[in-house]
């Protein structure tokens, strides 16, 4: 396993390295910095920005926005998820809901949270959340329809309290769904965040790209996008995918 681990790793070094191999080589052929910088340019620049500028600042108002709208669409969808599922009355229905909520572009929830909100904090975190929650909702449904139904009639023969049931009978069943929910969600919601805050914030890495592309900087919107798109995958890595894992191991178990 160990092996097949260290194999798995060394061709993903090596197929990022060609990546970045085949950017340079692009960059060295254009040969102008303004139309594509190489990725040493662009390092450059997102060390600079981290050490003098406020790359920091506008990164942390971004994943906070990020945390914020991923809590309200994953409560509201394991919520609304775990209803459907359970419920077929309930289920029918909010389905067309759900199949309207679930087509409707980011963009047109974003400027219609701005319009009726206005451009504040919680129009921005709200039209992300919005957005997010169908997809959670659904994920989350068919988990619950194929809930085992005979550890349901057990926890009603020892009269487990709603709390317990939903801590020791619900919840495990669910976590693969939720996982992969969440991590599937992360994905899109820092994509809308930074919509958001390009089209009416005034701070964070999307305002700062709308910042730059006004300038037609070039250099400076690769390193802000690469910067946050770095701290995702870190996310990714570390949090998110070992998550999935330990979630789904109870089914091969």
């Amino acid at each position: 396993m160990s092996r097949l681990k260290a194999k798995d790793t060394s061709v993903r070094l090596i197929s990022l390295a060609l990546l970045l191999l085949g950017w340079a080589g692009l960059a060295f052929l254009i040969d102008d910095t303004q139309v594509l910088p190489g990725p040493i340019v662009v390092a450059g620049l997102i060390a600079s920005e981290a050490v003098n500028g406020p790359l920091f600042q506008h990164m942390g108002a971004t994943l906070l926005r990020v945390l914020a709208a991923f809590t309200l669409a994953m409560s509201y969808g394991l919520v609304f998820g775990l209803v459907m599922g359970r419920a077929k009355k309930v289920d029918r229905w909010l389905d067309p809901w759900l199949v309207i909520f679930l087509n409707l572009p980011a963009l047109v929830t974003i400027v219609l949270c701005y319009l009726w909100i206005g451009l504040t904090e919680v129009a921005a975190v709200l039209a992300v959340a919005i957005n997010k929650i169908p997809m959670v909702t659904t994920m989350i449904r068919e988990g619950a329809r194929a809930l085992d139904p005979e550890l349901d009639d057990m926890a009603q023969i020892y009269r487990m309290p709603l709390g317990a049931r939903a801590r020791h009978v619900l919840l495990p069943q669910l976590s693969p769904q939720i996982a992969a929910s969440a991590r599937t969600g992360t994905a899109l919601i820092w994509k809308i965040v930074l919509v958001v805050e390009f089209l009416g914030r005034s701070n964070g890495i999307g305002f700062q790209i709308h910042l730059y592309f006004q300038l037609f900087d070039v250099p400076m919107v690769l390193a802000y996008s690469l910067a946050f798109v770095m701290v995702m995958l870190l996310i990714e890595l570390v949090i998110l995918q070992p998550w999935e894992v330990r979630a789904n191991r109870w089914r091969r178990g």
